[in-house]
């Protein structure tokens, strides 16, 4: 499968008439021609003819007028115009040559997602974790084209995804690992996924709702410092969209973004349908139904607390796209495919009480302290 989209991904095209593309694929030339001042992407830096010429590839009308390029709002007091999506994924297109991007990026992409697949049947002891993980890294390898190939922040977030989803699984599942670097390593890969997709901000709104209330629940100074710990990370990973919307609009709270993104939450049948009739629908009964059965048949706290982490955050991320304005074939993908992975590991990591017995600090008895209530 791996081979088979990687073959399929070196036939592409970068100017296939995505409106989005032509706007990643400028940022990417911006920071190949002025390195991290490439944050910068007022239209008046446009002096190259570079944007009219990528527009002009997919026949855009008015493709020489300011006003109305694509995926460019003009700034709240009106000195400039500016894009609107992060610079993460032109980040990572900028790491390759300017008209040979897309292939390399999505081609390492698909590797990426396979190396992690490859790992979960690697880490899989019994039949049917073994059965999970061969299922899964098929489905994920297969989503790296459809729907991934809709936009090109996709294919590094469904890298993020994946890396965020074993960390979590490790944090959780194993007692003996949960300790700060390992929060905030969660912490900064969330932050990071902010920079590929601005809602991607929306992955970490579980683990802030999960670290506050189970504070509040147990006050802690240990658990007071995971949060805080979670916290930092997240705004250190964050940091290239703050820096990004500091550049471009001038406060860095205040993103580029306007019009349907940034309308009010209001409940439209027509969007809630078109999620019901979209394959995102049975991913998210699925991750429902996983999520369900891990909670109930958990032996381990940890995992257990990992349960509700998935649910907490699952919920969010529907909440608010559910009232979203618009309907896009991959805007759930990114909370599905956290989530799954870090259900995948999570019963990869913890295949039985046997092995939950040998983690120290675990809930159950140990071996030897079995052993020996046997004998007596």
């Amino acid at each position: 499968m791996l081979a088979s989209n990687v073959r399929l991904i070196s036939h592409w095209n970068e100017s296939r008439g995505v409106y989005d593309d032509i706007c990643y694929l400028r940022q990417a030339h911006l920071f190949q021609r002025f390195g991290w001042h490439g944050l910068d992407t007022s239209l008046a830096r446009e002096d190259d003819g570079y944007l009219a010429g990528k527009l002009r590839s997919i026949d855009f009308p008015n493709w020489n007028d300011p006003t109305g390029v694509p995926c460019h709002t003009q700034t709240a007091d009106g000195s400039k115009r500016v894009m609107t999506p992060p610079p993460g994924t032109g980040f990572v297109l900028s790491l390759f040559p300017e008209g040979f991007q897309v292939v390399p990026l999505y081609a390492l992409a698909n590797v990426a997602i396979a190396g992690f697949a490859l790992y979960a049947l690697w880490l899989a002891r019994q039949p049917g974790a073994l059965a999970l993980a061969a299922t899964f890294g098929a489905i994920s390898i297969y989503f790296m084209i459809n729907p991934t190939k809709a936009s090109y922040s996709m294919a590094p977030t469904m890298v993020v995804c994946a890396l965020a989803g074993l960390l979590t699984a490790r944090l959780y599942a194993d007692e003996s690992r949960r300790h700060l670097l390992m929060v905030a390593a969660v912490g900064i890969v969330l932050g990071l996924s902010a920079s590929f997709r601005i809602a991607n901000v929306l992955l970490a709104a579980g683990y802030f709702m999960y670290f506050g209330l189970f504070f509040l629940v147990r006050r802690s100074g240990a658990n007071f410092l995971q949060g805080l710990s979670f916290g930092l990370a997240f705004l250190l990973g964050i940091l290239p969209v703050l820096t990004a919307n500091m550049v471009n609009s001038g406060n860095p709270l205040v993103s580029a973004y306007g019009g349907q993104d940034t309308a009010p939450p209001r409940l439209d049948l027509a969007v809630l349908r078109a999620y019901l009739a979209d394959v995102q629908f049975p991913l998210i009964v699925i991750v429902c139904a996983w999520t369900t059965l891990l909670w109930h048949f958990a032996k381990q706290s940890g995992v257990k607390r990992l349960a509700l982490l998935v649910a907490g955050n699952l919920a969010l991320n529907l909440a608010f796209f559910a009232t979203h304005p618009v309907f896009t074939q991959y805007y759930i993908i990114p909370i599905a495919m956290l989530s799954l992975w870090t259900l995948l590991f999570a019963v990869i990591l913890t295949p039985g009480q046997t092995q939950l017995d040998h983690a120290p600090g675990s809930d159950g008895p140990r071996l030897s302290e079995m052993a020996t209530a046997d004998a007596k």
